[in-house]
């Protein structure tokens, strides 16, 4: 799936309700959480605080969470994350950051 194709199925959900995107700062707050239940995840696998409580939610649900709230938030502003993905791939991965780093 492209991104293309995942912000036409976002979008295709979000239009059968009367307002399909939340107003942006309300859409922040939410990426702003999402972010946070990540955060919360990879310190609960990997960090020194264990979760007390187990839930089926993992890190992938939680990474999901956010790509969902990304595209809302791209969507609502008429976005097209495959443009942008594209052009910072072009630019900063097989440019400038090419022979940053030591390579295999």
């Amino acid at each position: 799936m492209t991104l293309k194709n995942l912000q036409e199925e976002v979008d295709k959900w979000a239009q059968q309700f009367k307002k399909p995107y939340w107003r942006p700062l309300s859409m922040l707050a939410r990426l702003t959480e999402e972010t946070g239940e990540v955060a919360k995840e990879i310190n609960d696998l990997y960090g020194d605080k264990k979760k007390r409580i187990k839930t089926e939610k993992g890190l992938g649900d939680e990474l999901a969470d956010v790509m969902f709230t990304v595209v809302c938030i791209a969507n609502r502003d008429k976005i097209s994350l495959q443009d942008y993905w594209d052009k910072m791939m072009r630019e900063k991965h097989y440019g400038r950051d090419n022979n940053r780093y030591k390579k295999k």
